[in-house]
């Protein structure tokens, strides 16, 4: 289940709904480990200013072969907390995994064949 997204001021830790188009847009496989997606950001409601999006309370955490990056979104004006961003990447069998959600720069996932030809992309001998 996704997060609830709300209103809050400040470096708080509630998303805000109100400074994206679209909460938790699907981008499909695009995940992003780093940056933000500013199409969707229309403004900061706290300081009605529409600037850059700063990244902060980044942290690395590797759990069991996995790898998770979490940092916030905020705004460079007023430090609003927009959004908070989780990727993560794993190796499962012979495939790399990413995954992505964050309000702000949605939600994706990715499989990657680590294998030089991915037996999912083979075409049948018969």
């Amino acid at each position: 289940m996704l997060p609830e997204a709300g209103r809050g001021g400040g470096s708080g830790s509630v998303m805000c709904g109100g400074c994206v188009e679209t909460e938790y847009p699907s981008r499909g496989n695009t995940c992003l480990e780093n940056g933000s997606f500013l199409l969707n950001y229309v403004g900061c409601v706290e300081c009605n200013k529409r600037d850059f999006v700063l990244i902060a309370n980044r942290a690395v955490e590797e759990e069991d072969g996995e790898e998770i990056i979490t940092y916030d979104h905020v705004c460079k004006n007023c430090h609003h907390m927009i959004a908070r961003h989780e990727y993560t990447f794993s190796v499962v069998d012979d495939y790399q995994e990413y995954t992505m959600l964050c309000l702000l720069c949605g939600r994706a996932e990715d499989s990657v064949s680590i294998l030089p030809d991915d037996p999912r992309q083979t075409a049948p001998l018969f």
